[in-house]
Order: C-alpha cells, then sequence, then structure tokens
C-alpha cells in the first residue's frame, strides 16, 4: 500500500512550492486541485498522483477517499485560501458562507472522511489562516472572520486527536500569488505593501511552504495545537 501526503491547492503558490520541496526530499504525494490542466501539468513534473476535486462540490471528500482507498496517507497540507476584500457595507451574507465553506466546511470534510486513516498513521495536519485573523485591517471582514474559524478548528482537532494527528495552521500575510495579482499590481504598489513589514518584502510561497514541510515532518512531532505567522513580523511588530 502507498503512503503519501495529500496536497490541497496543489497549484497554487504555496502548494506547488510545498510539492516540489517533498519531491526533493523523495517524498511521495497525492496533488488535488480544480484546474485539471494545472494539477496534470504539475503532477506529470513530479511524478505524482493526482485528482481534480472541487472543495464547494457536495460530496468531494466521500468521492476523493473512495478514490484513494489504498493510499495511506501520511499527512494532509490544505493549501486552499481565498482573498475577499471589500468595504463591510458592500458585503453579502453569501459572501460569508461562501468563503466560509470553502476556507474551513472543506477541510472538515477532508479530516472527516480521513480521520481512521489519518490516525492510523500517526499523520499530521497543516492548515492555513492569514495574519488578518489577528490583526484588524481594513476591508477582510470575509477573510478575517473565516480563517479566524480555520484557527479556531485547529485547536480544537488537536485537542480531539492527540495523541494519534497532530494539527497545526500556518498564517501567513500577504504572499505572491495568482490570488495576489491584483493587490500587486505594478512596483509601486509592491514596494509600498513590502514596507509595512517589519522585514520589508511580500512572502513568496516558499517561506510558508518551508514551514509547511517542517510541520508534515517527524522534525515536528511535539508541535500540534500551534497557529505560527509566517507573515515578515507584520502581526506581531510592525
Amino acid at each position: 500500500m502507498k503512503k503519501k501526503y495529500l496536497i490541497f491547492g496543489a497549484t497554487g503558490s504555496i502548494g506547488s512550492s510545498l510539492a516540489s520541496q517533498l519531491y526533493e526530499e523523495k517524498k511521495d504525494c497525492h496533488l488535488i486541485g480544480r484546474n485539471k490542466e494545472e494539477v496534470e501539468k504539475l503532477a506529470n513534473k513530479l511524478n505524482y498522483s493526482f485528482s481534480i476535486s472541487d472543495v464547494l462540490k457536495i460530496d468531494f471528500a466521500k468521492k476523493l477517499s473512495d478514490e484513494l482507498v489504498d493510499v495511506e496517507i501520511l499527512g494532509i497540507a490544505y493549501c486552499v485560501g481565498s482573498i475577499d476584500i471589500k468595504p463591510f457595507k458592500l458585503t453579502k451574507a453569501s459572501d460569508f458562507v461562501s468563503s466560509y465553506v470553502l476556507n474551513l466546511v472543506g477541510v472538515t470534510e477532508i479530516i472527516r472522511n480521513f480521520e481512521d486513516n489519518l490516525k492510523r498513521n500517526k499523520a499530521s495536519v497543516v492548515l492555513f489562516s492569514t495574519v488578518a485573523a489577528k490583526k484588524g485591517f481594513v476591508n477582510h471582514s470575509i477573510i478575517s472572520s473565516a480563517k479566524s474559524g480555520v484557527e479556531g478548528l485547529t485547536v480544537a482537532l488537536a485537542a480531539e486527536f492527540a495523541p494519534n494527528i497532530r494539527v497545526n495552521c500556518i498564517a501567513p500575510s500577504l504572499t505572491k500569488s495568482k490570488m495576489a495579482k491584483n493587490l500587486i499590481k505594478n512596483s509601486k504598489i509592491e514596494e509600498s505593501i513590502a514596507k509595512l513589514h517589519p522585514l520589508k518584502r511580500i512572502g513568496e510561497g516558499v517561506d510558508a511552504a518551508n514551514l509547511a514541510y517542517f510541520l508534515l515532518s517527524k522534525n515536528s512531532s511535539w508541535i500540534t495545537g500551534q497557529i505560527i505567522g509566517v507573515d515578515g513580523g507584520r502581526a506581531a511588530i510592525a
């Protein structure tokens, strides 16, 4: 039976960086994403198996668990997210519901369907929040509330699953990605946002992927229930 790590949102900047790092360390992965062309291209490059799955679809997790019935899961990285930024007065209830389902409900479905497999393998689960869950930013009510839920889920599941499954969460600041391209429209905007961070740059996917790799590995075997910022210092000292 094959032993693999599952990466959801595998074609994003963090997910793809994590997949490449696991590949370099000769760890086997199964990549999951919505865009078949992008996922297949990355999977072929790294010689990984893959699935096309949309976490917003009903029963997506059950179908995926049926597909991976012969796989022993060493860890899960849920590198799925969204950037929902708008003034509160322009938001709708559906904005909050969609963000909550994408960022939080989707991963609960995944963990529920794979729980026995994860326990059997003393696996690690890595979730993703945002610096905006702890630090107030204008126009961030949708995403900050959804990701705050992810942080609450992290500590709750870490308590419930110990000592069999470790659950941790990474909270990045703005990271260069396809999602963020509209926020970093030119070099002047990028520079101004970079200056808001004590380390004076915007994050790269590899910054969070490095920590995700550590949290998935046995080197972090005494770490669970943690929310760890990878944010250039913005939450703590900006």
